[in-house]
């Protein structure tokens, strides 16, 4: 095998894949490395793991990560000093080779009709909007990578929306008897994954800037938190995928009028899409007289199932309290050049919200007074950087003493805000969704609840036999809870060898 020193960008067989794929393949590869090279030689693991970094380098080179967090290799991979290569023909038995004479005998065969892989299609053209057609009908990075769980996690959800209740009819007796389906309970294996992504979240909550409101300086950015590492690559490809789709369907007229918004682009900043679910909302009094905030008589399509599954995860890991479970959304999808205007979010929407951000960083300007400095072209005291994958909670002064705002944007992105709407306030006829009811935040020391209420602690107890009265041998426990002395009655049943022994040992001492 030769080393792999300058990754070629146009590789035929890599230009078939977005670099957000590459970049998932990446993780994947070298997370599995030491499994990939075992009893492979020195050379061999050496080019092997070349060649994996050569992607992380490739997504760089086309300009699509600029987080700085590449993954990186495993540095305990042992390099081994087998003779995998003793026939001299490396370059022939390569994992990666793609010669026709060798592609039967590669690891992921392309033509031989594995189970979950297929030979991939040619690559369809991007659409204007950005999403992209599924191009692999076989296995994708994603699933490789087994860290979408969103995915899992929108299909049990859907599957207990759709067998949520099972209705039965009597027609001799004409009673309705209602049958509740108990979901799958969730895998040990699962919930200890989630529990590990969760405590390894990121924080940030002390925000300060000062400034003078009411004749009184005040820190506008209290309350304000911000949450990092909440999806990963592949669910963050997920959702964005979605959002695309969600959005061509709103062009062909399949979503409700008001689900769907995009102004005819003008002047710069002022094309952005949005989609809102749950409910309607104006930034300004609209054609019809309705001032700004929820329009309480208009009807939009409900929260997709990814976004309730989103929801339950923001919750969950702690982001959003589960006083203030979101039951609306609005998704604004900026091309280059698009921005939000300063303002302060309508308090039709309970405190605090959220906004969740993608494919690219930008800035949110606070500040209690946001100048206009041109189109698009905001100046204010502060900026915060919203990093791609990253949840913004706005609450106290954040939400209602600072105005915020997004200059244009220099890459397309994509934001999901989730709001709780004021039950004054909603849609007539609005019903609460089953799907976002119950919700409760992991526990943040999930080992020590389980070592509590494990079964394993059971036979501790057995081995503590009671006595002739009923009573627990050992220490005691008064009537008031508080804990007497301890009952050495227990002491008299011990084998005559081990008083004795003890009796020695008293006597040594006092000697």
């Amino acid at each position: 095998m030769t080393e792999l020193n300058n990754p070629d960008n146009d590789d035929p067989f890599l230009v078939q894949y977005q670099p957000s794929e590459l970049k998932i393949a990446s993780e994947f590869l070298s997370t599995w490395l030491p499994f990939l090279s075992r009893d492979l030689c020195r050379d061999c693991t050496k080019t092997l793991s070349d060649r994996i970094r050569s992607l992380s380098v490739i997504v760089e080179l086309k300009g699509e990560d600029k987080s700085g967090d590449s993954p990186k290799l495993n540095d305990k991979v042992e390099l081994s000093n087998g003779n995998c290569c003793s026939d001299g023909n490396c370059e022939n038995n390569s994992v990666g080779s793609l010669k026709e004479e060798d592609d039967t005998n590669s690891i992921v065969s392309w033509k031989d009709g594995t189970p979950g892989w297929s030979e991939t299609p040619p690559m369809s053209e991007a659409s204007t909007s950005g999403f992209h057609s599924e191009r692999h009908l076989g296995m994708s990075w994603a699933d490789m990578a087994q860290d979408d769980e969103l995915a899992k996690e929108e299909k049990e959800l859907e599957q207990q929306e759709l067998n949520k209740r099972e209705v039965n009819v009597n027609d001799s007796a004409g009673d309705l008897r209602i049958t509740k389906v108990v979901g799958k309970p969730t895998t040990l294996a699962y919930e200890q994954s989630e529990y590990n992504r969760f405590m390894n979240v990121k924080r940030k909550k002390e925000f300060m800037c000062y400034e003078k409101v009411n004749g009184k300086l005040t820190n506008i950015l209290q309350g304000l938190e911000l949450h990092m590492d909440i999806f990963s690559t592949a669910e963050q490809k997920r959702i964005v995928d979605h959002v695309y789709a969600l959005k061509e369907k709103g062009k062909k007229g399949e979503l409700k009028e008001q689900t769907y918004s995009a102004p005819q682009k003008w002047m710069r900043g002022k094309g952005r899409v949005t989609l809102q679910f749950g409910c309607c909302y104006n930034h300004v009094t609209d054609k019809n007289g309705n001032p700004p905030g929820i329009v309480q008589d208009e009807m939009v399509d409900p929260i997709p199932v990814l976004f309730k599954v989103i929801i339950r995860r923001l919750v969950r890991w702690h982001v959003i309290p589960p006083t203030c479970v979101p039951d609306s959304c609005i998704v604004n999808i900026y091309e280059e050049g698009d921005c939000i205007p300063p303002h302060i979010d309508n308090h039709d929407f309970v405190r605090p919200f959220c906004t969740v951000s993608f494919l690219s960083e930008c800035n949110m300007l606070f500040g209690s007074h946001l100048k206009i400095v041109g189109v698009g072209d905001f100046d204010g005291p502060i900026a915060i950087p919203l990093p791609v994958g990253s949840a913004l909670v706005l609450n106290g002064n954040a939400a209602d003493v600072a105005k915020h705002c997004v200059p244009s944007v220099h890459k397309r992105r994509i934001s999901i805000t989730f709001r709780k709407m004021d039950e004054a306030k909603r849609p007539i006829g609005f019903i609460p969704d089953p799907g976002l009811q119950g919700i409760q935040p992991l526990p943040h020391e999930l080992d020590k609840t389980r070592r509590l209420n494990s079964p394993k602690s059971e036979p501790y107890m057995k081995r503590r036999p009671f006595d002739k009265e009923g009573k627990m041998e050992g220490r005691r426990f008064a009537e008031n809870g508080s804990q007497s002395e301890p009952d050495y009655t227990s002491q008299s049943r011990r084998p005559a060898a081990y008083q004795r022994r003890i009796k020695e040992n008293i006597g040594r001492a006092d000697g």
